[in-house]
This record gives structure tokens, sequence and C-alpha cells, in this order.
């Protein structure tokens, strides 16, 4: 990796006896041909295993002094972890673990983000910016609907662990879906609303996910560094023949991720184990 090129330099004047008497930490050894910077990165990934870290990460002043190193070689052994996706180091804020709040969905099944963050281990909750019955021609045509037919309409901010996470919009027919106007969004599924006020169970879809450029509003909503970029999932679901959802979010390239299995002689085999048939049937 280019990232921690270069030389170490002039170090603190403690480097002679770098991480020692600190519990955890490993000596760094000067005479090694590893640059301090990598030594230091393997043993912050060690540390990071080992569970050393799961209430918060140290910042750089924190790792300058644990450790006896300099402040860039501190940052060129942040750097590479950022880039690895371990840690999120942005200019100004203090690092912080990425990994742990990764959220997972698998490929080929008609999942619920809420019950993908919930399963992770993080609270969901939203901040709802639109509730509204309206008209939109180009929805309602997706939908095979007159341009004019009126639409329920939720659009939300979904926060996961208390952090951005997705803007999420959605709409459908409000002849189905009117009951949903009296319904609280702060803490609940959209499907589990659905099937609960107005009786509509979706039995699949079809979903279209591309990597996109966030608008500065977008950015600002989702608290996006500028190397963070975004995946944006397309969703119209269906209620038998009828497609009944239009769905566009925008979700955190650095918090999602999307797995399905393969192999040579199968092809891609997708993720439909007994965790995700159940996400699966409740929607």
């Amino acid at each position: 990796m280019g990232g921690g090129a270069g030389t170490d330099g002039a170090e603190t004047a403690g480097a002679g006896r770098i991480g020692a008497g600190r519990p955890g930490i490993a000596r760094l050894d000067r005479r090694s041909p590893l640059p301090l910077w990598a030594q230091l990165r393997d043993d912050l990934r060690r540390r990071l295993e080992e569970g050393a870290f799961d209430e918060e990460f140290p910042g750089e002043l924190a790792l300058v002094e644990a450790y006896g190193v300099s402040r860039h070689t501190v940052r060129s052994a942040l750097r590479e972890l950022r880039a690895e996706g371990i840690v999120v180091a942005e200019r100004g804020r203090r690092p912080r673990l990425a990994a742990h709040d990764l959220i997972t969905q698998p490929l080929g099944t008609l999942y619920s983000l809420f019950a993908l963050v919930e399963e992770a281990g993080l609270a969901q909750t939203s901040i709802v910016r639109v509730r509204a019955v309206r008209a939109d021609g180009v929805v309602a045509d997706r939908l095979l609907l007159e341009a004019s037919t009126p639409l329920f309409h939720l659009e939300r901010l979904r926060l996961a662990g208390g952090e951005p996470l997705a803007l999420d919009g959605v709409w459908l027919p409000a002849d189905l879906a009117a009951p949903l106007l009296e319904a609280d969004f702060t803490h609940t599924a959209l499907y589990d609303e659905l099937a609960t006020r107005a009786g509509v169970r979706l039995g699949g879809g079809r979903e279209h996910i591309r990597a996109v450029v966030p608008s500065r509003a977008e950015q600002r909503l989702l608290e996006l560094p500028r190397s963070v970029g975004v995946l944006a999932i397309d969703r119209l679901g269906y209620m038998g023949d009828r497609p009944v959802e239009w769905r566009r979010t925008l979700i955190r390239g650095d918090r999602f991720s999307l797995t399905a299995d393969f192999s040579h002689r199968t092809g891609y085999r997708l993720n439909l184990d007994g965790r995700y048939l159940a996400l699966r049937q409740a929607g």
C-alpha cells in the first residue's frame, strides 16, 4: 500500500522504549525492516481482534503517547486501516471503528432494512421527513397507474446505532396505504405496518443497485465524508401480479454490503439460509 510510504522521520523522545510497560501494547522494533507505521498498523489490527477497542478507538495523540512514535507514523498506520475499511479517520474528528456496524444484505430476498439493522445488534430509528398523500406522474407510471392517482409517500432518514445509514423514500397507492398516515415510523418496519394496518403483504419484486454520487444535501443528511460514496437501491415491489411499491434508498457505502454465494457448478446461490428465510417471511 502506498498510504504509509516514506520514512518515519525523527520519533518522539521516548522512542527507545516504544510500547514498554503498556499492557496489551506490543513493543515496536526500530531495527526491523518493517517500517514503524506498518508495525503499528499490525499491532492495532491485533488489538482490534482481541476486543481492545470495543468501547472506543483511541485518538491520534493517545496513540502517539502510547507507542512513543510521531504523529506522522500514527497517521500513516490509520490511513492503511482506513483503506482496509477497518476505521473511519476523518479530518478534525476522532477515529472510530467502521467494521463493527456494517449492515449486510443477502441478495435474492425480500429483506427488511429494519430487521437487518436490528439483527446486526444496532438500534434502528428513523427521522420522518415526509409523510403525505400526493400525485407523482413518474412514480405512477412505474406502478402502472394513471398519472393523477393519489399515492402515499414516506421519506425517512434511517439511523443505525444513532448514526445515519440511509435516506429512504417509498411510494404506494393511497387506496392501499392510506392507513399508514396514522403510523409512527420512528421505530417500526414499513412492511409490518403495511400488513397490520392495511392487510397488504408483498410477495416479491425487483431491485436495481448501483453506485452513485450523492448531492451535497444528501451528503449532509448522511454525514458522509468526502471519501465515502453511496449505493442507490431502486425497488419495485409486487403484491401478486400488481406492482404496489416504488422505493429508492440511498445507503452509505461504508456501512452496507451485499452478499451472494457462487460456484462453477451451480453459478450464484443466493443466501436463503434459515436466518434470511425468516426475514423474507416477515418482510
